[in-house]
C-alpha cells in the first residue's frame, strides 16, 4: 500500500503547539527613522542656537547678572504686578457686569454693552492709551480740579488698561455662561431655587470650566501688555530697564533683564492656570 501523506493546515490556521517555534509570529516593531532623524536634526539646532547663545559675548551676560536683581529693575517688576493684577480684577468685574447686560432681555442694555465691546476691541490698545493721555486737552478739569493734576500716568495706565480689557473679559464671561445647558438653570427653577442661588451653585460653577482657560491667557497677556505703558513714562519693568540702558547704552542686557523677568512671571502663572483648570475640571472626562 502506498504511503498515505498528511497535508497540514497553513500556520496561521492550525493550533499552535507547545515546542513549535517555527511557527510563532515574531512582533517586528515599527521602525520610525523619519522621526527619529527629525528628532535628531531639532535637537542638534537647539545645542547650536544654544551655545551661539551662551558664548556670544554680545549678550553680556555678566551684566545681566548684574543687573537682575537690582532696586530700579525690582521696582518696576512690582509696578507691573500690580497693574497687572488690579487692571485684571477690574477688568472682570465690569466685563462680567457687561455680559449680564448682554444676556439680559433688555434692548437697551444689550444695545450697550454691545457697542462697548465693538468700540473697545474695535481700538488698538496704543491709541486708547494716549487718549488717556491727552484727555485735558477735552476736559481741562474735572470736578473742578485740574485733569492733569488729577489723572497721573499711573491712574491713566489703570483706566485705559482696564477699560481695554473689560471688552474681552465680557465675551469670555458670557461665553462662559453660555456653555452652561439650558436643562440645568431649568432643573433650578423647578426647584424653587432663587435666581442668586442657581447663578451660584449652578451656573458660575459649570461656567468657570470655560472661563478659566482663556481667563489665565488674558491674565499672560496682560502681564506682557503692561509694558505699553512705559510710552507714557510710567515706570514699570520694561521702562526702568530702559532708564538703564539709556544712561549705560548696554541695550542688549538690559533687555534681557527684562525678558527673563516676563519669562519667569509667565512661567508662574502658567503653572497656576493649570492647577486651577484641574479644579474647576473635577469630575470631567478631560480632568488630568
Amino acid at each position: 500500500m502506498p504511503p498515505q501523506t498528511v497535508s497540514l493546515p497553513p500556520p496561521s490556521s492550525r493550533p499552535l503547539v507547545k515546542g513549535d517555534a517555527d511557527v510563532v509570529p515574531r512582533i517586528v516593531p515599527v521602525r520610525r527613522t523619519g522621526r527619529w532623524a527629525a528628532a535628531a536634526v531639532v535637537l542638534v539646532l537647539l545645542a547650536l542656537a544654544l551655545n551661539s547663545v551662551i558664548r556670544n559675548d554680545a549678550f553680556q551676560w555678566d551684566v545681566v547678572l548684574s543687573y537682575f536683581g537690582t532696586v530700579p529693575v525690582l521696582r518696576g517688576l512690582w509696578l507691573t504686578l500690580w497693574l497687572t493684577a488690579v487692571v485684571v480684577v477690574l477688568g472682570f468685574v465690569l466685563g462680567a457686569l457687561l455680559a449680564v447686560m448682554r444676556l439680559s432681555g433688555n434692548p437697551v442694555l444689550q444695545a450697550v454693552s454691545w457697542g462697548y465691546v465693538w468700540l473697545f476691541r474695535s481700538t488698538p490698545i496704543l491709541v486708547q492709551l494716549l487718549f488717556w493721555f491727552n484727555i485735558g486737552a477735552l476736559y481741562p478739569q474735572i470736578l473742578g480740579v485740574s485733569t492733569v493734576s488729577l489723572l497721573g500716568p499711573v491712574t491713566i495706565a489703570v483706566i485705559g488698561l482696564t477699560l481695554h480689557e473689560a471688552a474681552y473679559a465680557a465675551e469670555v464671561v458670557r461665553g462662559g455662561i453660555l456653555s452652561v445647558e439650558r436643562g440645568q438653570v431649568e432643573a433650578a427653577q423647578s426647584l424653587g431655587l432663587g435666581p442668586w442661588r442657581r447663578f451660584r451653585r449652578i451656573v458660575l460653577p459649570q461656567a468657570m470650566r470655560s472661563i478659566v482657560p482663556p481667563a489665565g491667557n488674558m491674565l499672560i497677556g496682560t502681564l506682557k501688555g503692561t509694558s505699553i505703558v512705559s510710552i507714557i513714562a510710567v515706570q514699570d519693568l520694561l521702562y526702568s530697564v530702559q532708564l538703564v540702558y539709556h544712561r549705560t547704552y548696554q541695550v542688549i542686557p538690559l533687555l534681557l533683564v527684562a525678558t527673563l523677568w516676563y519669562a519667569a512671571v509667565t512661567t508662574l502663572l502658567s503653572i497656576g492656570q493649570r492647577y486651577v483648570e484641574r479644579y474647576y475640571a473635577r469630575g470631567t472626562a478631560g480632568a488630568r
